[in-house]
């Protein structure tokens, strides 16, 4: 899976109360002309009717209000849009998107920008009283260098930037999601040669080992490490990454970050690596040691029939013994209302696409799929012990990159379906994407189409 940056620039924003003032106001002029009358102003606690306050020492507790931070680049300017085309319906729910906590992305710069930075959005949630989400993206290698590629340079130039990071949360609550992708994509599961990626597993354990120490060396912040989704990596294989960048020292993993399984699954999924971890580190259990012995979402259960979960789960209900999971997690619902598109609606009349077609876009269905909408809204009271939060990580409506042919996630067959204006030349063609019938935006770039399309088709409803 790739997890692109925020392509817009973090220094120099507006403050927090600007942005929330925007939203609000959005939503109130068009929902007025729509219903007749005006709604309630969003507040800062969108997510959660309570205050801050500090009830547990980490980052989350049940009733923490999260952080709202300004209007993503290019979602006011599409309010404006659909106002001006009098589509006041469509604007109300971007702007009731865009006042829901999310995530505040941190990418690049060098430690001292980083620092200030941090310090800036630590700032405007404040202003709200309101615990911020912040995801740290840097990490050497990311992303296979595909298309969210960058990050530091070396393992020092990477400890000096997480250190800044840290740095510039002070002695503040914060909930800090830590390299999206690092230990789903090791860098030997890239498959490139050394001479072009130079990063190695060693390196990539000691960079989260060290993240974790700096981050959770501030009793206010809770730092959670790549827990990948239920339908990626099993639980015994997740498990054995997550305990050797010391998840027990972090507060916990987080799951589905920019994708879109359903969440019951995801629920499952995390209960039982938290499971696992309790058994595998019990020596007076079977598993001591053995992550391998850890049932999964691939077995005795088969990942593409959840009716057959429950086979798992009776498995840890028997063989937990003395072994107690005490390992949080949360879980990203930005995008999975709608679950993963199976792309199957595309061999279907009109677009009459082949099984060829069909198994390639369903292998790149993580890339600015459409038919998908947004998931339950960010809240910590979630009812499930060791789930800390339902939270949008992942920035609604930003692209996920360029996705096509050309990069692998996209195929087509022209000659059974295309439209008047679409590309006939194969380069053309190659850089295209015939789901949207454009070309993609860059990596974190505002996507409209797809914004407008995740308000709508919200699970549940944002109106």
């Amino acid at each position: 899976m790739r997890f692109p940056p925020s392509s817009r620039p973090l220094s120099g924003r507006p403050r927090a109360s600007r942005g929330l003032r925007w939203a609000s106001a959005a939503v109130a002029v068009a929902a007025a002309v729509t219903a007749g009358s005006v709604l309630p102003a969003m507040s800062a606690s969108a997510s959660t009717a309570a205050p801050t306050g500090a009830a547990t020492a980490r980052g989350i507790s049940p009733g923490t209000r999260l952080f709202i931070p300004p209007p993503s680049t290019g979602a006011p300017q599409q309010v404006v849009s659909l106002l001006k085309a009098h589509d006041l319906k469509d604007a109300a729910l971007i702007a009731k998107m865009e006042a829901t906590p999310r995530a505040v992305w941190f990418t690049s710069g060098t430690p001292a920008q980083v620092k200030q930075q941090v310090q800036q959005t630590m700032a405007e949630a404040a202003v709200e009283r309101a615990v911020p989400v912040l995801v740290a993206y840097d990490i050497p290698g990311r992303d296979c260098a595909q298309f969210s590629a960058g990050g530091a340079l070396s393992l020092a130039d990477y400890e000096a930037w997480i250190a800044a990071f840290a740095q510039g949360i002070g002695n503040r609550k914060a909930v800090v999601i830590l390299e999206p992708d690092a230990l789903g994509n090791m860098p030997s599961n890239c498959g490139l040669p050394t001479s072009v990626y130079p990063f190695t597993d060693a390196d990539r354990i000691t960079e989260l080992q060290y993240a974790v120490s700096a981050l959770e060396a501030d009793p206010g912040v809770g730092a959670y490490l790549d827990g990948t989704h239920s339908g990626w990596l099993s639980v015994g294989d997740m498990t054995k990454r997550l305990l050797a960048a010391n998840v027990q020292q972090a507060q916990g993993f987080y799951l589905n970050v920019s994708n879109y399984q359903p969440t019951p699954e995801l629920l499952d999924y995390g209960t039982w690596i938290s499971d696992c971890i309790a058994m595998v580190t019990d020596p007076t259990n079977f598993a001591f040691n053995h992550p391998e012995f850890c049932a999964s979402q691939y077995f005795p259960a088969t990942q593409s029939d959840f009716s057959t979960w429950g086979l798992t789960t009776a498995f840890y209900t028997a063989n937990m013994g003395n072994a107690v999971a005490t390992t949080h997690f949360v879980i990203d619902t930005s995008r999975n209302g709608d679950g993963p598109n199976n792309m199957q609606g595309f061999a279907q009349a009109p677009f009459n696409q082949p099984a060829s077609v069909i198994s390639k876009l369903a292998s790149g269905n993580w890339c600015n799929p459409p038919s998908s909408g947004l998931g339950l809204k960010p809240t910590t009271n979630t009812g499930v012990p060791l789930l800390d939060a339902y939270l949008w990580v992942k920035t609604p409506g930003q692209s996920d990159g360029q996705c096509d042919a050309a990069g692998g996630v996209r195929a087509w067959d022209y000659t059974a379906y295309t439209q008047p204006g679409w590309p006939t030349t194969a380069a053309a063609q190659n850089l295209f994407d015939p789901l949207w019938g454009i070309d993609d935006p860059a990596a974190g770039a505002w996507f409209p189409q797809q914004a407008l399309q995740l308000a709508q088709d919200a699970s549940p409803s944002l109106g």
